[in-house]
């Protein structure tokens, strides 16, 4: 797949931009479908939020909100349900996926639960956006800290990318450059700490950062 992993979303026009250019095409021509999972693992989130970002509604819905060519609903806890060759289909037709913020091992268990993680490499033309949960779901660790679902045994999650992500940085008290520093020391590899005006464009295992605000590569380089 290529990725857009995202620590807010699409929060500026750099990273749009980035998203434009991993369509191929505009917005409007674009097929879209949205994925709330990760908001059930987690202890912030709930029905309200989950809503904001299926209909679009600040602060929740800035990906949802923008003028897709359609834009439908993929939940994954009921997937197992109702068959693979139901929806399958649905997710091979779509240009985008727009995986929400949350709890990533809920998601991530999910994702293997439903059969959408073993869907994934067969995608190559798809691009996932991710946001907070939703882009840290792809890497390998997420820290023990970000870790809020009773129900994961550790904090590993799908490692398609060789990196970590802590997000949302300096947008909540526990989210400094020290905090990060402490946490890239625990995960133990390639890290990236994004603010919300920053993202990691994937593409054939390539990444590259696309900001309009802060973030740093640990362990070795400087904020930028």
């Amino acid at each position: 797949m290529k990725l857009l992993l995202t620590s807010g979303g699409v929060t500026n026009p750099s990273i749009h931009e980035a998203l434009l250019d991993l369509l191929g095409k505009p917005v409007e021509e674009a097929t879209a479908l949205c994925i709330p999972t990760a908001q059930w693992g987690h202890p912030m989130c709930g029905p309200v939020s989950a809503r904001g970002f299926v209909a679009g509604l600040p602060p929740w819905g800035g990906m949802t909100s923008m003028p897709w060519k359609s834009l439908g609903l993929l939940e994954l806890t009921a997937l197992a349900t109702i068959g693979e060759e139901r929806w399958v289909p649905w997710v091979r037709a779509a240009d985008v996926l727009l995986v929400d913020g949350g709890e990533a091992t809920y998601l991530c268990h999910w994702m293997k639960e439903s059969g959408l993680a073993a869907l994934l490499p067969s995608l190559s033309d798809t691009v996932w956006v991710g946001v907070s949960a939703g882009s840290m779901v792809m890497t390998p660790r997420i820290g023990a800290d970000f870790v809020r679902w009773p129900g994961a045994a550790d904090d590993r999650t799908l490692g398609l990318v060789d990196f970590s992500i802590f997000p949302h940085l300096d947008v909540f008290p526990e989210n400094t450059m020290a905090d990060a520093e402490k946490w890239a020391a625990e995960v133990s590899g390639p890290a990236y700490v994004l603010d919300d005006q920053s993202a990691i464009r994937v593409v054939d295992g390539v990444a590259q950062v696309v900001s309009q605000g802060r973030w740093r590569h640990l362990p070795d380089e400087s904020p930028h």
